[in-house]
């Protein structure tokens, strides 16, 4: 008996320049660093006798078995992605890779930055373009007043800055 699962929706394809650094970078790292290290553990603990009960044998595989998977995530990635260099022509409105600062009903204002499903980090409020703020916020200028359905309920903001780039 097998279990239905809905088709997962694709994330957009897009990613900055800085962020197809960094999972190249991570790729680099795991294919020419820490596999072969890993490696090197297997092959020594595989010489130790029998595999069903030394440690460093059965974590080293599993951890290869993770690398790899790792791995071509990282390749597909990379190979699907369309890497965003540029500014867009109209500067004045909202698309990807943009910072927007936005402000709430009651005056508080936040920044966020619009990116790809790679590159999202709470921490310095970088949003996936997928994210429903994110997807509002697409085409719009300064001043426009965006209203959208969040997990928290529905939200209003103004736009009061937009900016490409640091």
């Amino acid at each position: 008996m097998s279990r239905y699962r809905p088709p997962k929706v694709n994330s957009a394809p897009y990613i900055t320049a800085e962020g197809a650094k960094g999972l190249r970078s991570e790729l680099y790292d795991l294919w020419k660093i820490e596999r072969p290290k890993v490696t090197q553990i297997v092959h020594e603990a595989a010489k130790n006798g029998d595999r069903s009960e030394n440690g460093d044998y059965i974590y080293g595989k599993r951890r290869l078995r993770e690398i790899d998977r790792r791995v071509r995530y990282l390749t597909k990635r990379i190979e699907a992605a369309t890497v965003v260099e540029k500014p867009p022509s109209d500067p004045s409105r909202v698309f990807f890779a943009a910072f927007v600062t936005l402000e709430n009903l009651a005056r508080e204002k936040s920044e966020y930055r619009l990116v790809g499903a790679d590159e999202i980090d709470p921490q310095k409020n970088w949003i996936s373009i997928d994210s429903p703020i994110a997807r509002a916020l697409i085409g719009k200028k300064i001043n426009d007043v965006v209203k959208t359905d969040t997990p928290a309920g529905t939200r209003e903001l103004t736009i009061l800055k937009i900016r490409y780039k640091q």
